[in-house]
Protein backbone atom coordinates (compact mmCIF):
# COMPACT_ATOMS: atom_id res chain seq x y z
CA UNK A 1 0.00 0.00 0.00
CA UNK A 2 1.21 3.32 -0.78
CA UNK A 3 2.67 5.62 1.86
CA UNK A 4 0.11 8.91 2.52
CA UNK A 5 2.72 10.67 3.59
CA UNK A 6 0.96 11.63 6.52
CA UNK A 7 2.47 11.55 10.02
CA UNK A 8 1.33 8.85 12.32
CA UNK A 9 0.26 11.04 14.35
CA UNK A 10 -1.67 12.61 12.44
CA UNK A 11 -2.97 9.49 10.46
CA UNK A 12 -4.78 8.17 13.87
CA UNK A 13 -7.09 11.38 13.35
CA UNK A 14 -7.49 10.83 9.49
CA UNK A 15 -10.28 8.38 9.61
CA UNK A 16 -12.57 10.62 12.17
CA UNK A 17 -11.61 13.92 9.69
CA UNK A 18 -13.25 11.33 6.58
CA UNK A 19 -16.01 10.37 8.57
CA UNK A 20 -16.86 13.97 9.29
CA UNK A 21 -16.68 14.71 5.65
CA UNK A 22 -19.21 12.25 4.91
CA UNK A 23 -21.18 13.70 6.95
CA UNK A 24 -20.94 17.11 5.82
CA UNK A 25 -21.58 15.69 2.10
CA UNK A 26 -24.33 13.38 3.06
CA UNK A 27 -25.81 16.44 4.86
CA UNK A 28 -25.10 19.28 1.83
CA UNK A 29 -26.18 16.48 -0.74
CA UNK A 30 -29.76 16.08 1.37
CA UNK A 31 -30.61 19.88 2.00
CA UNK A 32 -34.13 21.37 1.21
CA UNK A 33 -34.24 23.12 -2.33
CA UNK A 34 -36.90 25.27 -3.57
CA UNK A 35 -39.36 23.15 -5.99
CA UNK A 36 -37.78 22.65 -9.26
CA UNK A 37 -39.12 24.45 -12.43
CA UNK A 38 -40.80 21.18 -13.54
CA UNK A 39 -41.50 18.00 -11.15
CA UNK A 40 -42.62 14.60 -12.83
CA UNK A 41 -43.33 11.02 -11.43
CA UNK A 42 -42.35 7.77 -12.37
CA UNK A 43 -43.78 4.82 -11.10
CA UNK A 44 -40.40 3.32 -8.98
CA UNK A 45 -37.23 4.27 -8.55
CA UNK A 46 -34.58 4.60 -11.13
CA UNK A 47 -32.63 1.23 -11.35
CA UNK A 48 -29.41 2.78 -13.19
CA UNK A 49 -28.04 6.10 -14.53
CA UNK A 50 -25.22 4.20 -16.68
CA UNK A 51 -26.48 3.97 -20.13
CA UNK A 52 -24.61 0.92 -20.99
CA UNK A 53 -26.85 -0.66 -18.31
CA UNK A 54 -30.09 0.32 -18.78
CA UNK A 55 -33.34 -1.19 -19.89
CA UNK A 56 -36.23 0.21 -18.44
CA UNK A 57 -38.24 2.57 -19.86
CA UNK A 58 -38.07 5.38 -17.01
CA UNK A 59 -34.03 4.82 -16.63
CA UNK A 60 -34.23 5.56 -20.56
CA UNK A 61 -36.28 8.50 -20.05
CA UNK A 62 -33.81 10.12 -16.98
CA UNK A 63 -30.84 9.17 -18.96
CA UNK A 64 -32.24 11.39 -22.18
CA UNK A 65 -32.04 13.90 -19.58
CA UNK A 66 -28.19 13.28 -18.58
CA UNK A 67 -26.79 12.36 -21.63
CA UNK A 68 -27.34 12.92 -25.07
CA UNK A 69 -25.72 10.43 -28.28
CA UNK A 70 -25.19 11.47 -32.00
CA UNK A 71 -28.83 12.12 -32.73
CA UNK A 72 -31.93 12.35 -31.21
CA UNK A 73 -35.51 11.45 -31.88
CA UNK A 74 -37.41 14.49 -33.76
CA UNK A 75 -40.82 14.57 -31.23
CA UNK A 76 -43.02 15.44 -34.22
CA UNK A 77 -42.38 12.21 -36.63
CA UNK A 78 -40.38 9.77 -34.84
CA UNK A 79 -37.21 10.57 -37.03
CA UNK A 80 -33.75 11.18 -36.19
CA UNK A 81 -32.25 15.13 -36.00
CA UNK A 82 -28.89 16.46 -35.27
CA UNK A 83 -27.73 16.07 -31.66
CA UNK A 84 -23.94 15.50 -30.54
CA UNK A 85 -23.55 14.92 -34.21
CA UNK A 86 -23.59 18.34 -36.37
CA UNK A 87 -23.35 15.62 -39.60
CA UNK A 88 -23.22 12.13 -40.83
CA UNK A 89 -23.05 10.36 -43.99
CA UNK A 90 -23.37 6.95 -45.23
CA UNK A 91 -20.94 5.59 -47.55
CA UNK A 92 -22.20 3.81 -50.96
CA UNK A 93 -21.76 -0.03 -49.42
CA UNK A 94 -24.03 0.73 -46.73
CA UNK A 95 -21.73 -0.33 -43.88
CA UNK A 96 -19.69 2.99 -43.69
CA UNK A 97 -20.89 5.46 -41.68
CA UNK A 98 -19.18 8.59 -40.53
CA UNK A 99 -20.01 11.76 -38.03
CA UNK A 100 -18.99 15.12 -37.74
CA UNK A 101 -18.77 16.36 -34.29
CA UNK A 102 -19.58 19.26 -33.36
CA UNK A 103 -16.81 21.45 -31.45
CA UNK A 104 -19.23 22.99 -28.70
CA UNK A 105 -19.86 19.88 -27.30
CA UNK A 106 -18.90 19.74 -24.02
CA UNK A 107 -19.52 17.54 -20.71
CA UNK A 108 -21.13 18.99 -17.55
CA UNK A 109 -17.38 19.71 -16.11
CA UNK A 110 -16.57 22.03 -19.21
CA UNK A 111 -14.89 18.93 -21.03
CA UNK A 112 -14.91 18.64 -24.98
CA UNK A 113 -16.96 15.89 -25.66
CA UNK A 114 -14.92 13.60 -28.64
CA UNK A 115 -15.13 10.71 -30.70
CA UNK A 116 -12.73 8.75 -28.48
CA UNK A 117 -15.61 9.50 -25.39
CA UNK A 118 -17.99 7.19 -27.56
CA UNK A 119 -15.87 4.36 -28.77
CA UNK A 120 -14.73 4.23 -25.19
CA UNK A 121 -18.61 4.11 -24.13
CA UNK A 122 -19.60 1.33 -26.95
CA UNK A 123 -16.42 -0.63 -26.15
CA UNK A 124 -17.75 -0.88 -22.60
CA UNK A 125 -20.77 -2.54 -23.86
CA UNK A 126 -19.57 -4.66 -26.53
CA UNK A 127 -17.54 -5.90 -23.43
CA UNK A 128 -19.45 -9.58 -21.92
CA UNK A 129 -17.59 -8.15 -18.79
CA UNK A 130 -20.48 -5.48 -18.44
CA UNK A 131 -23.52 -8.02 -18.95
CA UNK A 132 -25.12 -5.11 -20.68
CA UNK A 133 -28.69 -5.94 -22.02
CA UNK A 134 -28.54 -3.95 -25.29
CA UNK A 135 -25.14 -5.51 -26.44
CA UNK A 136 -26.91 -6.93 -29.74
CA UNK A 137 -26.81 -3.45 -30.96
CA UNK A 138 -23.21 -3.32 -31.40
CA UNK A 139 -23.08 -6.68 -32.78
CA UNK A 140 -23.59 -5.40 -35.99
CA UNK A 141 -20.31 -3.37 -36.06
CA UNK A 142 -17.72 -5.08 -38.28
CA UNK A 143 -15.66 -7.13 -35.87
CA UNK A 144 -17.40 -7.02 -32.77
CA UNK A 145 -18.97 -10.24 -32.48
CA UNK A 146 -15.92 -11.83 -33.23
CA UNK A 147 -14.02 -9.62 -30.16
CA UNK A 148 -17.40 -10.67 -28.05
CA UNK A 149 -16.53 -14.19 -28.71
CA UNK A 150 -13.06 -14.35 -27.94
CA UNK A 151 -13.48 -12.33 -24.74
CA UNK A 152 -15.83 -14.40 -23.32
CA UNK A 153 -13.48 -17.41 -24.26
CA UNK A 154 -10.53 -15.81 -22.96
CA UNK A 155 -12.35 -14.78 -19.75
CA UNK A 156 -13.46 -18.63 -19.49
CA UNK A 157 -9.60 -19.85 -19.79
CA UNK A 158 -8.40 -17.77 -17.25
CA UNK A 159 -11.48 -18.79 -14.66
CA UNK A 160 -9.84 -22.35 -14.95
CA UNK A 161 -6.25 -21.44 -13.79
CA UNK A 162 -6.08 -17.77 -12.40
CA UNK A 163 -2.58 -16.30 -12.83
CA UNK A 164 -3.11 -13.20 -10.64
CA UNK A 165 -2.61 -9.43 -11.16
CA UNK A 166 -0.14 -9.22 -13.09
CA UNK A 167 -1.90 -12.19 -15.67
CA UNK A 168 -5.01 -10.29 -15.94
CA UNK A 169 -3.65 -7.06 -16.72
CA UNK A 170 -1.71 -8.81 -19.42
CA UNK A 171 -5.23 -9.83 -21.14
CA UNK A 172 -6.83 -6.84 -20.24
CA UNK A 173 -3.73 -5.23 -22.30
CA UNK A 174 -4.29 -7.47 -25.54
CA UNK A 175 -8.10 -7.32 -25.10
CA UNK A 176 -7.49 -2.97 -25.70
CA UNK A 177 -5.48 -4.16 -28.30
CA UNK A 178 -7.35 -6.64 -29.96
CA UNK A 179 -10.81 -3.76 -29.60
CA UNK A 180 -8.56 -1.58 -31.56
CA UNK A 181 -7.38 -3.29 -34.17
CA UNK A 182 -10.85 -6.03 -34.58
CA UNK A 183 -13.32 -3.81 -34.23
CA UNK A 184 -14.86 -1.31 -36.95
CA UNK A 185 -14.56 1.88 -34.87
CA UNK A 186 -12.29 5.01 -35.87
CA UNK A 187 -11.54 8.61 -34.56
CA UNK A 188 -9.23 9.84 -37.31
CA UNK A 189 -9.64 12.67 -34.83
CA UNK A 190 -11.43 13.91 -31.33
CA UNK A 191 -14.17 15.50 -34.02
CA UNK A 192 -15.21 12.64 -36.53
CA UNK A 193 -15.94 9.23 -35.25
CA UNK A 194 -16.29 6.40 -38.33
CA UNK A 195 -18.19 3.06 -37.71
CA UNK A 196 -18.11 -0.05 -40.33
CA UNK A 197 -20.27 -2.31 -39.81
CA UNK A 198 -20.36 -6.15 -40.96
CA UNK A 199 -23.29 -5.27 -42.85
CA UNK A 200 -25.63 -2.62 -43.93
CA UNK A 201 -28.29 -1.98 -41.13
CA UNK A 202 -31.24 0.22 -42.87
CA UNK A 203 -31.85 1.86 -39.15
CA UNK A 204 -28.45 2.35 -38.13
CA UNK A 205 -29.12 5.91 -37.75
CA UNK A 206 -32.40 5.27 -35.20
CA UNK A 207 -30.67 3.01 -33.13
CA UNK A 208 -28.38 5.57 -32.57
CA UNK A 209 -30.65 7.76 -30.61
CA UNK A 210 -31.08 5.02 -28.22
CA UNK A 211 -29.56 5.99 -24.97
CA UNK A 212 -27.15 2.43 -24.67
CA UNK A 213 -25.27 4.43 -27.28
CA UNK A 214 -24.90 7.74 -25.32
CA UNK A 215 -21.32 8.13 -24.69
CA UNK A 216 -19.75 8.40 -21.04
CA UNK A 217 -16.95 10.04 -19.78
CA UNK A 218 -13.95 8.25 -19.46
CA UNK A 219 -11.65 9.98 -16.71
CA UNK A 220 -14.59 9.49 -14.36
CA UNK A 221 -15.36 5.94 -15.36
CA UNK A 222 -11.93 4.81 -15.32
CA UNK A 223 -11.49 6.25 -11.61
CA UNK A 224 -14.08 3.86 -10.04
CA UNK A 225 -12.94 0.51 -12.64
CA UNK A 226 -10.44 -1.91 -11.60
CA UNK A 227 -9.16 -5.97 -12.76
CA UNK A 228 -10.41 -8.36 -10.96
CA UNK A 229 -7.37 -10.14 -10.41
CA UNK A 230 -9.14 -13.56 -9.52
CA UNK A 231 -11.33 -12.94 -12.93
CA UNK A 232 -9.32 -10.73 -15.25
CA UNK A 233 -13.26 -9.32 -15.41
CA UNK A 234 -13.16 -5.37 -15.52
CA UNK A 235 -15.43 -4.30 -12.80
CA UNK A 236 -16.59 -1.03 -12.57
CA UNK A 237 -18.45 0.60 -9.47
CA UNK A 238 -21.75 2.38 -10.00
CA UNK A 239 -20.26 5.22 -7.96
CA UNK A 240 -19.67 7.41 -10.76
CA UNK A 241 -23.41 7.95 -11.41
CA UNK A 242 -24.29 9.29 -8.18
CA UNK A 243 -25.48 12.89 -7.32
CA UNK A 244 -22.78 15.45 -7.31
CA UNK A 245 -20.27 13.32 -8.90
CA UNK A 246 -21.86 12.28 -12.67
CA UNK A 247 -20.64 14.07 -15.20
CA UNK A 248 -22.85 13.81 -18.01
CA UNK A 249 -23.37 15.72 -21.42
CA UNK A 250 -26.97 16.52 -22.27
CA UNK A 251 -29.04 19.45 -21.34
CA UNK A 252 -29.41 18.75 -17.36
CA UNK A 253 -26.60 17.54 -14.91
CA UNK A 254 -27.25 15.83 -12.00
CA UNK A 255 -27.51 17.30 -9.02
CA UNK A 256 -28.91 15.53 -6.32
CA UNK A 257 -29.96 11.77 -5.79
CA UNK A 258 -31.89 10.58 -2.75
CA UNK A 259 -32.58 7.34 -3.63
CA UNK A 260 -36.38 6.72 -3.39
CA UNK A 261 -37.75 10.47 -2.66
CA UNK A 262 -36.47 12.08 -5.02
CA UNK A 263 -34.34 12.90 -8.52
CA UNK A 264 -32.87 16.06 -9.28
CA UNK A 265 -31.46 17.79 -12.01
CA UNK A 266 -30.33 21.84 -12.92
CA UNK A 267 -29.54 23.27 -16.52
CA UNK A 268 -26.14 21.99 -18.01
CA UNK A 269 -24.54 25.37 -18.57
CA UNK A 270 -21.92 23.86 -21.46
CA UNK A 271 -24.43 21.68 -22.94
CA UNK A 272 -24.41 22.74 -26.81
CA UNK A 273 -27.58 24.02 -26.88
CA UNK A 274 -28.52 25.12 -23.43
CA UNK A 275 -29.71 28.48 -25.20
CA UNK A 276 -32.87 26.67 -26.38
CA UNK A 277 -33.67 24.68 -23.04
CA UNK A 278 -36.21 26.79 -21.28
CA UNK A 279 -36.50 25.53 -17.36
CA UNK A 280 -33.44 25.60 -15.03
CA UNK A 281 -34.48 23.00 -12.86
CA UNK A 282 -36.48 19.60 -13.47
CA UNK A 283 -37.03 17.14 -10.68
CA UNK A 284 -38.13 13.79 -10.64
CA UNK A 285 -40.03 11.70 -8.16
CA UNK A 286 -40.57 8.22 -7.63
CA UNK A 287 -44.49 7.02 -6.60
CA UNK A 288 -44.80 3.14 -6.58
CA UNK A 289 -48.11 3.90 -5.39
CA UNK A 290 -50.82 4.57 -8.27
CA UNK A 291 -53.63 6.36 -5.77
CA UNK A 292 -50.60 8.12 -4.58
CA UNK A 293 -49.07 9.45 -7.62
CA UNK A 294 -53.04 10.61 -8.88
CA UNK A 295 -53.50 12.60 -5.67
CA UNK A 296 -50.22 14.02 -6.44
CA UNK A 297 -50.44 15.56 -9.22
CA UNK A 298 -54.01 16.58 -8.29
CA UNK A 299 -52.80 18.50 -5.41
CA UNK A 300 -50.30 20.19 -7.51
CA UNK A 301 -47.23 18.34 -6.11
CA UNK A 302 -46.08 17.25 -9.83
CA UNK A 303 -46.90 18.73 -13.24
CA UNK A 304 -46.64 15.38 -15.01
CA UNK A 305 -47.73 12.04 -14.39
CA UNK A 306 -45.53 9.43 -16.63
CA UNK A 307 -48.32 6.61 -16.46
CA UNK A 308 -51.51 6.77 -15.00
CA UNK A 309 -52.28 3.40 -14.04
CA UNK A 310 -54.84 3.35 -11.25
CA UNK A 311 -57.70 0.19 -11.78
CA UNK A 312 -60.37 3.53 -12.09
CA UNK A 313 -58.39 5.02 -14.86
CA UNK A 314 -61.03 3.47 -17.26
CA UNK A 315 -63.50 5.54 -15.18
CA UNK A 316 -61.24 8.22 -15.10
CA UNK A 317 -61.02 8.01 -19.11
CA UNK A 318 -65.09 8.08 -19.63
CA UNK A 319 -64.90 11.37 -17.67
CA UNK A 320 -62.44 12.46 -19.86
CA UNK A 321 -64.48 11.73 -22.77
CA UNK A 322 -67.29 13.43 -21.18
CA UNK A 323 -65.24 16.75 -20.75
CA UNK A 324 -65.16 16.33 -17.06
CA UNK A 325 -61.16 15.56 -16.93
CA UNK A 326 -59.10 17.97 -18.91
CA UNK A 327 -56.01 16.67 -17.62
CA UNK A 328 -56.09 12.82 -18.86
CA UNK A 329 -54.52 11.93 -21.85
CA UNK A 330 -54.65 8.96 -23.47
CA UNK A 331 -51.83 8.49 -26.05
CA UNK A 332 -51.46 5.96 -28.75
CA UNK A 333 -47.94 3.83 -27.61
CA UNK A 334 -45.41 2.23 -29.29
CA UNK A 335 -46.32 -0.78 -27.83
CA UNK A 336 -48.48 -4.44 -27.98
CA UNK A 337 -50.16 -6.27 -25.26
CA UNK A 338 -50.22 -10.02 -26.02
CA UNK A 339 -50.05 -13.51 -24.35
CA UNK A 340 -47.29 -15.99 -25.06
CA UNK A 341 -47.66 -19.46 -26.46
CA UNK A 342 -45.02 -21.65 -25.41
CA UNK A 343 -43.89 -23.32 -28.49
CA UNK A 344 -41.67 -26.28 -27.23
CA UNK A 345 -42.29 -29.64 -28.29
CA UNK A 346 -42.62 -30.76 -24.37
CA UNK A 347 -43.54 -28.94 -21.88
CA UNK A 348 -41.50 -28.32 -18.42
CA UNK A 349 -42.94 -31.47 -16.59
CA UNK A 350 -42.44 -33.47 -19.65
CA UNK A 351 -45.59 -34.23 -21.19
CA UNK A 352 -46.69 -33.09 -24.72
CA UNK A 353 -47.27 -29.72 -25.72
CA UNK A 354 -50.31 -28.86 -27.64
CA UNK A 355 -49.51 -25.78 -28.44
CA UNK A 356 -46.14 -27.06 -30.25
CA UNK A 357 -48.85 -27.24 -32.89
CA UNK A 358 -49.32 -24.06 -34.98
CA UNK A 359 -52.69 -25.26 -35.84
CA UNK A 360 -53.52 -25.47 -32.25
CA UNK A 361 -52.20 -21.78 -31.56
CA UNK A 362 -54.58 -20.33 -34.46
CA UNK A 363 -57.45 -21.79 -33.22
CA UNK A 364 -57.13 -20.45 -29.48
CA UNK A 365 -56.02 -17.09 -31.72
CA UNK A 366 -59.45 -17.05 -33.31
CA UNK A 367 -61.37 -17.69 -30.49
CA UNK A 368 -59.92 -14.14 -28.82
CA UNK A 369 -62.71 -11.15 -28.86
CA UNK A 370 -60.14 -8.72 -28.61
CA UNK A 371 -62.83 -6.13 -28.83
CA UNK A 372 -64.58 -7.38 -25.83
CA UNK A 373 -61.45 -7.41 -23.79
CA UNK A 374 -61.11 -3.82 -24.90
CA UNK A 375 -64.25 -2.51 -24.32
CA UNK A 376 -64.83 -4.31 -20.45
CA UNK A 377 -61.35 -4.86 -19.05
CA UNK A 378 -58.89 -2.58 -20.29
CA UNK A 379 -61.38 0.82 -21.15
CA UNK A 380 -59.05 2.36 -22.54
CA UNK A 381 -60.47 2.75 -26.10
CA UNK A 382 -56.87 0.85 -27.55
CA UNK A 383 -56.40 0.02 -30.83
CA UNK A 384 -57.69 -4.30 -30.97
CA UNK A 385 -54.25 -6.02 -32.32
CA UNK A 386 -54.11 -8.75 -34.86
CA UNK A 387 -50.59 -7.61 -35.48
CA UNK A 388 -47.67 -7.47 -33.23
CA UNK A 389 -46.57 -4.29 -34.94
CA UNK A 390 -48.52 -0.86 -34.16
CA UNK A 391 -49.88 0.35 -37.51
CA UNK A 392 -49.05 3.35 -38.46
CA UNK A 393 -46.13 3.61 -36.26
CA UNK A 394 -43.23 3.32 -38.79
CA UNK A 395 -43.36 5.66 -41.32
CA UNK A 396 -43.54 3.29 -44.65
CA UNK A 397 -43.97 0.26 -42.69
CA UNK A 398 -47.42 -1.26 -44.21
CA UNK A 399 -48.95 -3.94 -41.44
CA UNK A 400 -50.45 -7.71 -42.60
CA UNK A 401 -54.02 -7.93 -41.47
CA UNK A 402 -53.58 -10.86 -39.01
CA UNK A 403 -56.47 -12.81 -38.04
CA UNK A 404 -59.92 -11.66 -36.17
CA UNK A 405 -61.86 -12.69 -33.98
CA UNK A 406 -64.08 -15.78 -35.45
CA UNK A 407 -65.27 -18.62 -33.59
CA UNK A 408 -66.31 -21.11 -36.45
CA UNK A 409 -62.66 -21.13 -38.15
CA UNK A 410 -61.17 -21.93 -34.62
CA UNK A 411 -63.05 -24.37 -33.94
CA UNK A 412 -62.66 -25.77 -37.52
CA UNK A 413 -58.78 -24.86 -36.83
CA UNK A 414 -58.83 -27.19 -33.58
CA UNK A 415 -60.72 -30.28 -34.98
CA UNK A 416 -57.80 -30.19 -38.10
CA UNK A 417 -55.10 -30.29 -35.35
CA UNK A 418 -56.76 -33.58 -33.91
CA UNK A 419 -59.05 -32.04 -31.24
CA UNK A 420 -62.75 -33.02 -31.25
CA UNK A 421 -65.71 -33.05 -29.27
CA UNK A 422 -66.04 -36.88 -30.34
CA UNK A 423 -68.52 -38.04 -27.61
CA UNK A 424 -70.54 -34.93 -27.46
CA UNK A 425 -69.97 -34.62 -23.23
CA UNK A 426 -68.61 -30.55 -24.31
CA UNK A 427 -64.82 -31.57 -24.02
CA UNK A 428 -62.45 -31.80 -26.74
CA UNK A 429 -60.04 -35.02 -27.23
CA UNK A 430 -57.45 -35.91 -29.19
CA UNK A 431 -58.03 -39.54 -31.21
CA UNK A 432 -56.70 -41.56 -28.21
CA UNK A 433 -59.28 -40.11 -26.15
CA UNK A 434 -57.20 -37.81 -24.21
CA UNK A 435 -59.09 -34.51 -23.02
CA UNK A 436 -56.82 -31.55 -24.29
CA UNK A 437 -54.84 -30.53 -20.86
CA UNK A 438 -55.93 -27.93 -18.79
CA UNK A 439 -54.32 -24.45 -19.77
CA UNK A 440 -52.61 -22.57 -17.56
CA UNK A 441 -52.83 -19.09 -18.08
CA UNK A 442 -49.63 -16.94 -16.57
CA UNK A 443 -49.77 -13.83 -15.34
CA UNK A 444 -47.46 -11.22 -13.40
CA UNK A 445 -49.36 -10.96 -9.69
CA UNK A 446 -50.46 -7.58 -8.50
CA UNK A 447 -52.10 -6.57 -11.28
CA UNK A 448 -55.74 -6.50 -11.68
CA UNK A 449 -55.49 -5.73 -15.40
CA UNK A 450 -53.62 -8.81 -16.86
CA UNK A 451 -55.76 -10.96 -13.93
CA UNK A 452 -59.09 -9.84 -15.73
CA UNK A 453 -57.36 -10.41 -19.06
CA UNK A 454 -56.62 -13.62 -17.93
CA UNK A 455 -59.97 -14.74 -16.69
CA UNK A 456 -61.62 -13.60 -19.97
CA UNK A 457 -59.45 -15.67 -21.97
CA UNK A 458 -60.28 -18.71 -20.33
CA UNK A 459 -63.87 -18.20 -20.23
CA UNK A 460 -63.85 -17.48 -24.06
CA UNK A 461 -61.76 -20.90 -24.48
CA UNK A 462 -63.89 -22.61 -22.34
CA UNK A 463 -67.09 -21.44 -24.82
CA UNK A 464 -65.96 -21.51 -28.38
CA UNK A 465 -63.29 -24.50 -27.54
CA UNK A 466 -64.49 -26.49 -25.07
CA UNK A 467 -61.31 -26.40 -23.31
CA UNK A 468 -60.83 -26.00 -19.68
CA UNK A 469 -58.39 -23.51 -18.84
CA UNK A 470 -56.63 -22.08 -14.95
CA UNK A 471 -55.42 -18.21 -14.14
CA UNK A 472 -52.44 -18.71 -12.69
CA UNK A 473 -50.71 -15.69 -11.21
CA UNK A 474 -46.97 -15.63 -9.73
CA UNK A 475 -44.62 -12.57 -8.19
CA UNK A 476 -42.64 -10.99 -10.66
CA UNK A 477 -39.50 -12.88 -10.24
CA UNK A 478 -40.96 -16.39 -10.19
CA UNK A 479 -43.13 -14.71 -13.40
CA UNK A 480 -39.49 -13.84 -14.98
CA UNK A 481 -37.85 -17.06 -14.08
CA UNK A 482 -41.16 -19.01 -15.42
CA UNK A 483 -41.00 -17.36 -18.98
CA UNK A 484 -37.07 -18.05 -19.14
CA UNK A 485 -37.14 -21.78 -17.94
CA UNK A 486 -39.87 -22.19 -20.25
CA UNK A 487 -42.44 -23.25 -17.36
CA UNK A 488 -45.49 -22.35 -18.55
CA UNK A 489 -48.20 -22.89 -21.10
CA UNK A 490 -49.59 -19.34 -22.16
CA UNK A 491 -48.25 -16.60 -20.20
CA UNK A 492 -48.96 -12.90 -20.36
CA UNK A 493 -46.60 -10.52 -22.19
CA UNK A 494 -46.12 -7.15 -23.48
CA UNK A 495 -43.04 -5.31 -25.53
CA UNK A 496 -42.47 -1.58 -26.58
CA UNK A 497 -40.00 -0.95 -29.68
CA UNK A 498 -36.75 0.39 -28.90
CA UNK A 499 -36.09 2.09 -32.13
CA UNK A 500 -38.61 2.87 -35.23
CA UNK A 501 -37.90 -0.41 -37.11
CA UNK A 502 -40.07 -3.31 -37.87
CA UNK A 503 -37.22 -5.71 -36.50
CA UNK A 504 -37.38 -4.05 -33.08
CA UNK A 505 -40.32 -6.18 -32.95
CA UNK A 506 -39.72 -8.62 -35.22
CA UNK A 507 -36.24 -10.47 -33.90
CA UNK A 508 -38.42 -11.42 -30.69
CA UNK A 509 -39.21 -14.18 -33.14
CA UNK A 510 -35.85 -15.34 -34.53
CA UNK A 511 -34.45 -18.35 -33.32
CA UNK A 512 -32.06 -18.19 -30.63
CA UNK A 513 -32.83 -14.31 -29.42
CA UNK A 514 -32.80 -13.47 -26.00
CA UNK A 515 -35.83 -11.98 -25.92
CA UNK A 516 -37.92 -15.23 -27.80
CA UNK A 517 -39.03 -16.62 -24.27
CA UNK A 518 -41.61 -18.84 -26.22
CA UNK A 519 -38.77 -20.58 -28.14
CA UNK A 520 -40.34 -20.18 -31.47
CA UNK A 521 -38.22 -21.29 -33.80
CA UNK A 522 -38.96 -20.94 -38.13
CA UNK A 523 -36.08 -21.14 -40.91
CA UNK A 524 -38.67 -19.32 -43.31
CA UNK A 525 -38.92 -16.99 -40.98
CA UNK A 526 -35.47 -16.43 -40.30
CA UNK A 527 -34.09 -16.86 -43.83
CA UNK A 528 -36.63 -13.14 -44.48
CA UNK A 529 -35.03 -11.47 -41.78
CA UNK A 530 -32.03 -12.04 -42.74
CA UNK A 531 -32.75 -10.98 -46.32
CA UNK A 532 -34.05 -7.85 -45.34
CA UNK A 533 -30.93 -7.83 -43.16
CA UNK A 534 -29.11 -7.24 -46.31
CA UNK A 535 -31.72 -5.06 -48.46
CA UNK A 536 -30.91 -1.49 -49.36
CA UNK A 537 -33.88 -0.65 -50.80
CA UNK A 538 -36.35 0.77 -48.19
CA UNK A 539 -40.06 -0.29 -49.94
CA UNK A 540 -38.36 -3.72 -51.05
CA UNK A 541 -37.24 -4.57 -47.68
CA UNK A 542 -40.38 -3.56 -46.00
CA UNK A 543 -42.13 -5.66 -47.94
CA UNK A 544 -39.91 -8.95 -47.08
CA UNK A 545 -40.44 -7.72 -43.66
CA UNK A 546 -43.80 -7.55 -44.13
CA UNK A 547 -43.88 -11.09 -44.97
CA UNK A 548 -42.24 -12.11 -42.07
CA UNK A 549 -44.80 -10.55 -39.95
CA UNK A 550 -47.50 -12.38 -41.81
CA UNK A 551 -45.94 -15.23 -40.63
CA UNK A 552 -46.45 -14.76 -36.99
CA UNK A 553 -49.26 -13.10 -36.84
CA UNK A 554 -51.40 -14.97 -39.73
CA UNK A 555 -49.66 -18.45 -40.16
CA UNK A 556 -47.77 -19.49 -36.91
CA UNK A 557 -48.90 -17.60 -34.00
CA UNK A 558 -46.38 -17.54 -31.07
CA UNK A 559 -48.19 -15.24 -29.38
CA UNK A 560 -51.62 -13.34 -29.69
CA UNK A 561 -51.74 -9.65 -29.69
CA UNK A 562 -54.60 -8.38 -27.54
CA UNK A 563 -54.51 -4.62 -28.10
CA UNK A 564 -51.76 -2.07 -28.88
CA UNK A 565 -50.55 -0.11 -25.58
CA UNK A 566 -51.70 3.36 -24.66
CA UNK A 567 -49.79 5.35 -22.43
CA UNK A 568 -52.03 7.39 -19.90
CA UNK A 569 -50.31 10.92 -19.21
CA UNK A 570 -51.48 13.58 -16.68
CA UNK A 571 -50.53 17.17 -17.13
CA UNK A 572 -52.34 20.62 -17.71
CA UNK A 573 -51.54 20.88 -21.85
CA UNK A 574 -52.29 25.35 -20.70
CA UNK A 575 -49.45 24.98 -18.60
CA UNK A 576 -46.52 22.41 -19.07
CA UNK A 577 -45.69 22.21 -23.33
CA UNK A 578 -42.84 20.42 -24.96
CA UNK A 579 -44.45 16.41 -24.67
CA UNK A 580 -43.96 14.65 -27.60
CA UNK A 581 -47.37 12.68 -28.40
CA UNK A 582 -46.13 10.49 -31.25
CA UNK A 583 -46.54 7.22 -30.54
CA UNK A 584 -42.77 6.45 -29.68
CA UNK A 585 -43.73 8.87 -26.84
CA UNK A 586 -39.90 9.84 -27.06
CA UNK A 587 -39.53 12.64 -24.19
CA UNK A 588 -36.76 14.82 -23.75
CA UNK A 589 -36.79 17.21 -20.31
CA UNK A 590 -34.88 19.98 -22.39
CA UNK A 591 -37.67 20.36 -24.16
CA UNK A 592 -40.22 21.16 -21.82
CA UNK A 593 -41.73 24.43 -20.43
CA UNK A 594 -43.61 25.48 -18.13
CA UNK A 595 -45.85 28.54 -19.02
CA UNK A 596 -45.44 31.27 -16.28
Amino acid sequence: MRSSGIMPRVRILAPFIFLASLILISVWLDRPLPRADIVYANTSENFTLDPQRLSYQHDVRTSRSLFEGLVNVEGEHGTPEAAVAASWRRGEDGRTWTYHLRDDAHWSNGAPVTSHDFIYAWRRAILPDLAADYTGFFLSIEGAKDFFEWRVKALAEFAKSPGGADAANKLWKETESRFATQVGLSAPDDHTLVVKLARPVAYWLDVCAFPAMFPVYPPLVESFTRINPRTAQLEQDPGWTKGGVLVSNGPYQLVQWRPKRSMRFEKNPYYWNAANVPSQTIESIPIEDPNTAVLAFENGDIDWLTDTIVEYRGDMFDEAKRGLRKNLHVLDAFGTDFFSFNCRPKLADGRANPFANPAVRRAFTLAVDKATIVNNITRMDETVATTFIPPDSIPGYQTPAGLAFDPIKARAELADAGWKDRDNDGVVENESGEKFPTVEIMYSAGSPRYRDMAGALSAMWRETLHVQSAPRSKDPLGYKDALKQGDFMIARGGWYGDYGDPTTWLDLCRTGDGNNDRKYSSAEFDALLDKAANELDSARRFQILQDAERIITERDLPMIPICHYVTVYMYDPTRLTGLSRHPRLEQYMGRLQIKK
